[in-house]
């Protein structure tokens, strides 16, 4: 068979091929977006979608496999809370087509706003999961999901972290799976989780667990590797790789199913070894379990090896005080770059109108999270997606109960908008909330890599779709009739609706519109230049946090030509006119409408 360097995530769309799924969906989030990503190189096999939300995908998936399709749901870990009210009814209900269900954990918060253990879910749903270690077994593990939820009835989670997501490893192929064809059949007992219904099925679930708890213990890919010493590690996921390079003498039991708990397994490797060290990264789930089945031995876990961040072969040097080992890997040396909106981000002149205002903002999941950090210092807060608008109401209602009313903005993205964002804007419509909520709409999911979404006009598979319109949907739909529209460009345009609707007495809603800067493929600007004679060294232009604009050795400032797209956001803030276009006849993104750019400036 032929082999590919595939990373964690095409490995699973690759498995997702090879396993006969014909159905997939989910919500764009890091470290999970590259999987429906690389399942459209297959969409002659597999239909593929982007939800509005991970709550839609998991129920666009289970409704799949209703109909006897093989159906792939994939989210980050956080997305998996969004979902989790049809994940503990889809084990119930089970799999009538294969119901596969990737959460992609982040340990060490690489893009996240916490690193949770969503093997918790498997657990708590009672329902199994796979963790591969590697891409090879990412790409099995999707096959093997498959067999097991059509054989036991239940969806399969395969829990990804960000290493076994984005490393690379060799990969052997396989041909496609044939998938059955799908055909609707009723099942009212079974899918109709009325009470009388779901008792029997919760008694059905606990039945299932028993015997996937025997199927644990002879599970392939539960696997036992003889050491020279009596010593064993038990690992479970990437931690397995780390483990291998730092006890290469020892004995390791390596689960490819944590749960359920392979005991019988795991107590015939207990003894053969004198001591387990337990390698997981996260939470202590193996570790609870190994602890249960031998309570004799002598086990190692987070007593030692940390709960927070990533495990690496270093960390766990350091763990045991292996200090001549450790550590191996070092940044030392690399100079550090704050993150930063990019150079002619639509965002920018948004939050540096909040500086100028002096307005702290209620942020929330996205790009423009961003504005939070230094020079534009502008969000307050970021909790969750959607949470700024619902966050702001609850502030504002509070501050009113106590007789301190104040008018503030709460921001909020297009896609993150579309996610979560609209029934908090219904609950600040229907409870009489006051406060200004703008959209920064960017015409795409930025941030996990420009992912279509709901108001891009196009699908994930590329076909055409109606766009929605922000605008109408909240002035039209929702009634709300203070709804406003902006160009992202237009500092001072921005500014003045600001003021204007921060002193309104009702709600009202801003939409700051401008594509990605990222999406002018196609446009030829002219960057922007400094006038050093007119220059003051004021350092006005440096408070846009524009990545594009330093100072020179005289202080005066200076614009990389190299970054600048030409968006002339700080020609409109510097208050002595000294930066302007290098070429006024050269085409700039600023003098772009946003006419123009839908007509053929973009991608």
């Amino acid at each position: 068979m032929a082999k590919e360097l595939l990373s964690g995530n095409e490995a699973i769309a690759r498995g997702a091929w090879e396993a006969g799924v014909t159905f997939a969906a989910a919500y764009p989030g890091t470290p999970s977006t590259e999987i429906l990503e690389n399942i459209i190189r297959y969409k002659d096999d597999i239909y593929s979608q982007w939800g509005t939300n991970e709550k839609t995908a998991m129920e666009e998936a289970l409704g799949a496999s209703f109909t006897g399709a093989r159906a792939l749901v994939t989210m980050k870990h956080v997305g998996l809370n969004v979902a989790a009210d049809p994940l503990f009814s889809a084990s119930y209900i089970g799999a009538t087509g294969a119901l596969v269900i990737v959460s992609a954990d982040d340990p060490g918060m690489h893009s996240s706003q916490n690193e949770q253990d969503n093997r918790h879910y498997a657990v708590a749903a009672k329902m199994p999961v796979l963790e591969p270690s590697d891409s090879q077994e990412a790409k099995d593990m999707v096959l093997e999901a498959v067999k097991i939820s059509e054989a036991y009835d239940t969806p399969v989670m395969i829990r990804m972290t960000t290493r076994t997501s984005h490393s690379r490893s060799a990969v052997e192929l396989g041909e496609r799976h044939v998938p059955p064809v799908p055909e609707y059949k009723s099942d009212f007992l079974k899918r109709n989780l009325l009470p009388g219904n779901a008792r029997k099925r919760h008694a059905a679930v606990e039945e299932r667990l028993k015997k996937l708890a025997v199927f644990s213990d002879s599970f392939a890919y539960n696997t036992m590797i003889k050491g020279r010493e009596r010593v064993g590690v038990l690992a479970s996921g990437v931690s397995y790789q780390y483990g291998r390079e730092v006890f290469p003498d020892a004995w390791f039991l390596k689960l490819a199913m944590p749960y359920p708990f392979p005991i019988k397994l795991f107590q015939r490797f207990a003894s053969m070894v004198d001591k387990i060290y337990v390698l997981e990264e996260n939470d202590p789930i193996i570790e609870t379990f190994a602890r249960l089945a031998a309570p004799q031995k002598e086990i190692v876990g987070k007593d030692v090896f940390p709960l927070l961040g990533e495990l690496s072969q270093d960390v766990v040097r350091a763990s045991l005080g292996l200090k001549d080992m450790a550590p191996r890997h070092s940044a030392d040396g690399v100079p550090g770059r704050p993150p930063s909106l990019c150079a002619g981000c639509p965002h920018t002149a948004f939050f540096y109108n909040l500086g100028i205002l002096k307005v702290q903002s209620k942020g929330d999941i996205g790009c423009y999270t961003l504005g939070a950090l230094r020079p534009l210092s502008a969000m307050d807060t970021c909790v969750d997606m959607g949470a700024s608008i619902t966050v702001q109401l609850g502030i504002e209602k509070a501050l009113e109960k106590a007789g301190k009313t104040t008018k503030q903005v709460a921001v909020i993205g297009d896609s993150t908008f579309f996610h979560s964002g609209i029934t908090g804007l219904i609950d600040v419509i229907y409870n009489q909330g006051k406060s200004t909520i703008v959209i920064l709409d960017n015409s795409i999911t930025a941030m996990t890599g420009h992912q279509e979404n709901p108001g891009s006009g196009r699908t994930l598979m590329g076909q055409p779709v109606r766009q929605i319109d922000i605008v109408k949907l909240v002035r039209d739909g929702l009634g709300l009739e203070h709804t406003y529209e902006v160009d992202g460009y237009e500092v001072k345009a921005i500014r003045e609706l600001l003021k204007r609707e921060m002193a309104r007495e009702e709600p009202s809603v801003i939409v700051v519109r401008r594509p990605c800067v990222l999406l002018y493929r196609k446009a030829k600007w002219s960057p922007m230049v400094v006038d050093k004679s007119t220059c003051t060294s004021c350092k006005t232009c440096l408070r846009l946090g524009c990545p594009a604009i330093s100072t020179d050795v005289d202080g005066k400032s200076l614009i990389n030509v190299s970054l600048c797209t030409g968006c002339g956001v700080c020609a409109q803030v510097c208050p002595y006119k000294a930066i302007s276009y290098a070429d006024e006849k050269g085409m700039h993104i600023g003098s772009m409408t946003l006419e123009s750019f839908a007509k053929g400036g973009g991608k």
